[in-house]
């Protein structure tokens, strides 16, 4: 299964310049995914980070893996939909992140991501960003759903 940028946004709730993943090459529901973003000289967070030699925050690569993650945990299951502006999908949990490459502009951040359990609660995943070929990031990732009061 393969997801154009407007399938991603009717399936997240986020919105440029927070939206981190620009298409999905392959998914299973409720098992893995496989999805790219592009990383461009564009993206705001480059103008302080590093002015002088730009480098895509750890912790951005790490929010785009949280997001791929959420595109397919829920594909199958009507009642979940992390679009949903009463439903919330957080990133509560990094364990063993490791960062082995710096992300430029130009690059094309693969990811990578396997459920290791999904409920409707709590979900842990095993994740990894490469570029071309090459591992730039790597970690197990816990998601928590909420249902948003009004």
């Amino acid at each position: 299964m393969e997801l154009d940028i407007r399938q991603i946004m009717d399936r997240l709730p986020h919105r440029y310049p927070m939206l981190l993943v620009d298409r999905v090459l392959e998914m299973v529901p409720g098992k893995s995914i496989v999805a790219i973003k592009n990383v461009s000289m564009n993206e705001p967070f480059f103008t302080g980070h590093f002015p002088h030699h730009p480098v895509m925050p750890g912790v951005l690569i790490i929010e785009a893996l949280a997001q791929a993650a959420a595109l397919f945990s829920f594909e199958d299951d009507s009642g979940v939909n992390p679009a949903d502006k009463k439903i919330a999908y957080y990133l509560v949990g990094v364990d063993g992140a490791r960062f082995r490459r710096p992300v430029v502009p130009g690059d094309q951040l693969r990811l990578e991501v396997t459920a290791d359990r999904i409920s409707r609660s709590i979900c842990k995943y095993t994740a990894q960003a490469t570029v071309d070929g090459q591992v730039a990031a790597e970690a197990k990732i816990m998601c928590a759903i909420r249902v948003l009061e009004e």
